[in-house]
């Protein structure tokens, strides 16, 4: 029978493996973490973890749970009640457990969390009586129900927040602490009567009914719309399920010396080795990470940094804060990372209710990475290794430049650092919208939630009036490399107006203002930016990561200042100039217009000569940027229809060009159009058809390499790539073209340089028929971006209406045009690798779609053995860590 109960803490620790903990896989990283904690001696409340498959049988088997399981929590309250020696449901002395999820890797705010389950009208009593404090007793029921009609029965969260504020206004009160145990009683009855109201039956009293209830919720959780985002955000599988962790309750919320927190072992958005974290006194954990209440400092020095009044917990509690802090040193030691924590203090006992690898914003993940490393903690290579490829994107954009002026409406906590202008947006649907349309927007909110998680991704950056630096908008803006700026008490939000208002002033949506995660700072207007310094601990890490990769980095770069960009992020040549893009530069267009709709060979190589020498000048400019490295050059590859004149203005200025009629332009025109021209007279086949382009261009790069290593002494080396071939025989004839052209310009020149013919293997054909196209052509840049269009028959134009739902449906596990489709691309590739390579060894191999810049896509081409990858110049970074990864990966297999 398999065993779907795990247990942990009062000396038993069910899941333990090799003196590590549990499995996450299996216990999801909370409960692997608690029962890791229990196991070198930590103080964790008592509890048991409903494992991940459960989670996976349980939506197999259509929400439902086997007979079995009963059972096994049974067993499970029985060694909570065991180790706590309080009973579940006991009117005297009360058993209260929290219900919360624990997915694989962390997922902050996406699933859910039941706390003070347990309590109902009797047990209340008897928790007042125990604990001598009914005040403590009555809030926690008033929480619990709250906190009940919410995630589990799906009420409207809104009329209980109401209930209370009135309540607090009635009372004239401010603070929740105001409250008294009969305020607190008074406003359980309301909450009961609101139950009753909008489901239609009493809150329920049993506590095992209560239970079952809130395992299925926080199961139910996971195909929760916001955690299905989450995921496909954050490539996270579908079928991995989350766990469910039951524990005995401790209470941050029984007085003075009683307490709740969030901490992490180092600063998670700088990195410096400091303690880093928020408490509040007499609370529950809900209050600090949700921003109901503003939370105090963890250290003296942040306090005194932050010109903060309210003591900090190491000077209002010295003496559990120093046991935290003991504790910190031995999670870190342990897990050999930086951790982020949860605590609680009840009644001056100091209880760890989680750590994990803490969230950490890219610029932290580099400082921790390269520090640890320098301390002697971890290795270079598990430095490397520990740093999100994907994560670096958040250091290689501008920042606000220091010396522009600002006009600073405010300013809240630096949560998540960086910087973004953009215009306001108070709601996620409008941010996404608006994303969609290409438009920047900061979504501007009292307080973010789970719900918001889609207008987040869609934002460039996130503001919110209420919060603290571990808020939900915190956590997950610093997941996502957005900038934050959280708690802006100064700013007030009028919702149904659509307003800001702010020191006198008012902004309304579509105003623009300008955000700085770093500072805190919130500003009127656009404040322009600088680049980045890539050097320090970003220098560092990536000569270590330079020191173990395989795979070479190259760009997918046509200007000299992409070029430039590039070979200052470390890229090793270009892996794709697309030639087309320098025809529709505005001083070129007429003449390519003027070849396309020529009739005669005479008349194109006339419209051609004019586009000589710009196309030299174009091929003159990447090699001096790019001298002594390989660069791949893709000729004319684009169907015809792109470059043909819209409307009789244009069509007036190429038949003027031409010397001919506008009617005899606009015929040539209809007899060029074509009803699929991705799949038409496009590629090769234009070489085919009309050799004389590619001979110029042939030309043109031939002529730009002499004079770049004349004139440099360092030749570049030209691969010449013919796309879109089908057959071998295509790839011969474009091939004689380009030998013929380099023949001609070495004979004229009196000199010679090296270079290659190749062609872009994009087509489903051309993979299968490698082992020949490879007797002709001496490399093969697989174009994933078509190959994987015409292998699974999706237009990546047209996929965004419907691929959303595929991933979200298993179709695919992430979106094909994003990260490589290895099943079925993948499989097109290797068979291309090895038909390639059985008929000509030194075949050069290498991708230049935009999977290159993609850490799983580069994995799978590590594991494939090609020789090289080509990104966009801000992702070579990325792709260069992504492929030491990778080789290391391959290492440890």
């Amino acid at each position: 029978m398999t065993k779907y109960v795990y247990r942990f803490g009062g000396g038993v620790n069910d899941g333990e493996v090799a003196g590590i903990g549990g499995d996450k896989n299996l216990l999801g990283g909370k409960g692997a973490n608690l029962d890791g904690m229990a196991a070198i001696g930590l103080p964790v409340p008592p509890g048991f973890t409903i494992t991940t498959e459960m989670c996976t049988r349980y939506y197999a088997d259509g929400e439902t749970y086997p007979e079995s399981l009963n059972a096994e929590v049974a067993a499970g309250i029985a060694h909570i009640e065991g180790v706590t020696g309080k009973r579940f449901g006991n009117a005297a002395d009360p058993l209260l457990v929290s219900v919360r999820s624990g997915a694989r890797v962390s997922m902050p705010g996406m699933m859910d969390t039941v706390l003070n389950l347990g309590l109902n009208d009797e047990t209340v009593e008897g928790l007042a009586a125990t604990s001598g404090d009914a005040r403590f007793a009555w809030d926690s029921y008033r929480r619990f129900i709250q906190m009940y009609s919410d995630v589990v029965l799906g009420l409207d969260h809104a009329a209980f927040e109401e209930a209370l504020e009135v309540a607090k206004e009635d009372a004239g009160f401010t603070l929740d602490t105001e409250m008294s145990a009969n305020d607190w009683q008074a406003l359980v009855a309301e909450y009961k009567a609101l139950v009753q109201k909008q489901w239609g039956k009493p809150f329920p009293q049993d506590v095992h009914e209560q239970l079952w209830g809130a395992i299925g919720a926080v199961f139910g959780s996971w195909q929760a719309e916001r955690a299905k985002v989450y995921r496909r955000l954050n490539g996270i599988p579908g079928d991995w399920g989350t766990a469910v962790n039951v524990q005995a309750m401790v209470f941050g919320n029984m007085g003075e010396t009683s307490a709740t927190g969030v901490a992490f072992t180092r600063d998670p958005a700088t990195g410096e080795n400091a303690y880093y974290g928020e408490y509040l006194i007499n609370a529950q954990g809900e209050d600090v990470v949700a921003g109901i209440r503003t939370p105090q400092y963890l250290t003296k020095a942040a306090r005194e940094r932050a010109g903060a009044k309210p003591l900090s917990m190491e000077e209002a509690m010295p003496e559990t804060y120093a046991e935290l802090a003991r504790v910190f040193q031995i999670l870190e030691t342990h897990y050999r990372d930086m951790q982020d924590i949860e605590f609680t203090v009840q009644q001056g006992k100091l209880w760890m209710l989680q750590t994990r690898s803490g969230k950490r914003t890219a610029k932290a993940a580099l400082k921790i990475a390269v520090d640890m490393a320098t301390e002697g903690l971890i290795s270079e290579e598990e430095a490397v290794a520990r740093v999100d490829p994907a994560a670096l994107d958040q250091l290689l954009h501008p920042t606000l430049d220091p010396k522009a002026p600002r006009d600073v409406l405010t300013k809240g906590l630096p949560a998540s650092p960086g910087a973004a202008s953009g215009q306001i947006v108070f709601d996620a649907e409008n941010a996404e919208r608006l994303n969609e349309l290409g438009e920047a927007v900061i979504l501007v909110r009292i307080e973010t939630s789970p719900e918001d998680i889609h207008g987040m991704h869609a934002a460039k950056g996130i503001l919110t009036a209420r919060g603290g630096m571990t808020s939900h908008a915190a956590v997950v803006a610093r997941g996502m490399g957005r900038p934050c700026v959280s708690g802006a008490g100064g700013i007030a939000i009028d919702m149904e107006a659509q307003l800001l208002k702010v020191g006198g002033r008012a902004l309304k949506a579509g105003d623009i203002i300008t955000i700085d995660g770093g500072t805190g700072e919130v500003m009127a207007g656009e404040v322009p930016t600088v680049q980045p310094e890539l050097a320090g601990d970003f220098g560092t890490l990536m000569i270590w990561a330079d020191k173990v990769r395989r795979l070479k980095v190259r760009a997918n770069a046509e200007t000299p200042l992409d070029c430039k960009t590039a070979r200052e992020f470390g890229a090793e040549g270009v892996g794709l100039c697309r030639t087309e893009h320098m025809f529709f530069d505005a001083a070129r267009i007429t003449a390519v217009r003027q070849m396309i709709l020529a009739e005669t060979e005479k008349g194109r190589r006339e419209a051609l000569a004019k586009l000589l020498p710009e196309q030299r000048a174009d091929f003159t400019a990447i090699f001096i940027e790019m001298a002594g490295l390989p660069v791949t050059i893709r000729l004319l590859d684009p169907p015809l229809h792109e470059f043909l004149p819209h409307g009789d203005g244009e069509f007036a200025e190429v038949a003027e060009a031409a010397g001919v009629s506008i009617e005899l332009l606009k015929r040539r025109a209809a007899e060029l159009h074509e009803f699929n021209p991705m799949l038409g007279h496009r590629g090769c086949r234009l070489g085919v058809t009309y050799p004389e382009i590619y001979e110029m261009q042939a030309r043109a790069i031939f002529e730009a390499a002499i004079a770049v290593a004349e004139q440099s002494g360092e030749a570049p080396i030209p691969e010449v790539m013919i796309p879109l071939v089908a057959t071998k025989r295509e790839l011969e004839l474009m091939k004689a073209v380009v030998d013929a052209a380099a023949q001609a310009v070495f004979a004229d020149k009196g000199r010679t340089i090296d270079y290659l013919v190749g062609t872009m293997i994009e087509l489903p054909r051309a993979a299968l028929m490698a082992g020949e196209i490879a007797e002709v052509g001496a490399f093969f840049s697989f174009g994933t971006n078509d190959l994987t269009q015409t292998t699974i028959g999706i237009s990546r134009d047209d996929a965004g209406r419907f691929l959303t739902s595929y991933v979200d449906k298993g179709i695919f596990a992430r979106d094909p045009f994003v990260s490589l489709d290895v099943e079925g691309v993948g499989q097109l590739i290797q068979l291309a690798a090895e038909r390639g390579r059985a008929t000509r060894p030194d075949v050069k191999l290498g991708i230049c779609g935009e999977h290159g810049g993609d850490p799983a896509s580069i994995d799978f081409c590590e594991k494939t053995g090609l020789d090289y990858v080509s990104a966009s110049p801000y992702r070579v970074p990325i792709a260069r860590l992504a492929a030491a990864q990778a080789a290391l990966a391959a290492r440890s297999k």
